[in-house]
């Protein structure tokens, strides 16, 4: 089961209006069910602003989701900023039942959750998606680690899939001052606190991912215009918070107590204790600065 979605309709509706903004959404709605049918799926059913559709086989469905985040980020390039959505996908494994047209079965509830939980032109899939998948082309599979997903009784293990030309295959960047052991407690709780110029904004870890940008949809939104619309996403994995980049430009990354910054770009990095983000540019007066203190990680000392 493939569920795709487009990310950032919200800024479209306030830019266009209603009738604009949803002609947009039902043209590119209508091209998502086409590049499943041409992939050999079949569309469910359209849910506003995303698309249910089954596949026979999982390599046919990464595949499709694969070509469906590369044609569409071709095609934002040429979108004015108002109208560049992003799409999300989840992709899952399992038996569905077929009634009256619709599909349901566990695989539809857990691909829905994976694209919730995905960020702006991500690709998220289960464990047996990514066995049953075997070797895609132009896509690398990256373990996220284990998520606890909503009906769900056990934690279930997620894997990215990488479809951008130049991403990183090892994308999780430790540096060289980070803890070198990890201990997978995903019991632990923490919370991550992030400031924005006068607002403090907290999250738990239940409430991860946490999507930083530019974007009003953003869960913490920065005003500069140096900063991409999603410009980066905080996880909870396996007892501690990753800073993920998503954007063109970069993010950096300074601890407290060290003058040594790691930079990432669409790569990510663990973050403990308190520190500053840069976000777009490197840090420098001016620079659009996020703070962060992070309380309840898992990390031990080897």
């Amino acid at each position: 089961m493939v569920f795709s979605d487009l990310s950032g309709s919200t800024a479209l509706y306030e830019s266009l209006g209603n009738e604009r903004a949803s002609q947009a959404v039902m043209r590119l709605t209508r091209w998502m069910g086409d590049v499943v049918v041409a992939h050999g799926g079949r569309v469910v059913k359209e849910l506003g602003d995303g698309v249910l559709s089954v596949f026979t086989d999982a390599h046919a469905a990464v595949q499709a989701a694969a070509d469906l985040q590369r044609d569409h980020q071709l095609t934002l390039a040429r979108w004015a900023e108002p109208m560049r959505m992003a799409i999300r996908i989840g992709v899952a494994t399992g038996e569905v039942v077929e009634l009256e047209g619709d599909t349901y079965g566990d695989a539809v509830n857990v691909a829905s959750r994976l694209c919730e939980r995905a960020g702006a032109s991500e690709i998220w899939v289960t464990d047996a998606t990514a066995v049953d998948a075997g070797a895609v082309p132009r896509v690398h599979f990256r373990r996220l680690g284990m998520f606890d997903i909503r009906g769900k009784s056990e934690s279930q293990v997620v894997y990215q899939a990488d479809w951008r030309e130049d991403q990183p295959q090892e994308a999780l960047t430790q540096h060289a001052l980070l803890p070198s052991v990890i201990a997978p407690l995903d019991n632990v709780l923490g919370t991550v606190e992030l400031v924005w110029t006068d607002e403090t904004r907290v999250f738990n870890s239940d409430e991860v991912p946490v999507h930083v940008g530019r974007s009003p949809e953003a869960d913490c939104f920065v005003h500069d215009p140096r900063v991409s619309r999603m410009h980066a996403r905080i996880d909870w994995r396996q007892g501690v918070f990753t800073l993920t980049d998503l954007s063109s430009f970069g993010s950096w990354v300074r601890f407290d107590g060290s003058d040594a910054e790691v930079r990432l770009r669409r790569d990510a990095c663990i973050l403990h204790g308190s520190g500053a983000i840069s976000l777009g540019v490197a840090f420098g007066p001016g620079a659009p600065m996020l703070r962060f203190h992070v309380t309840g990680s898992s990390m031990s000392l080897s």
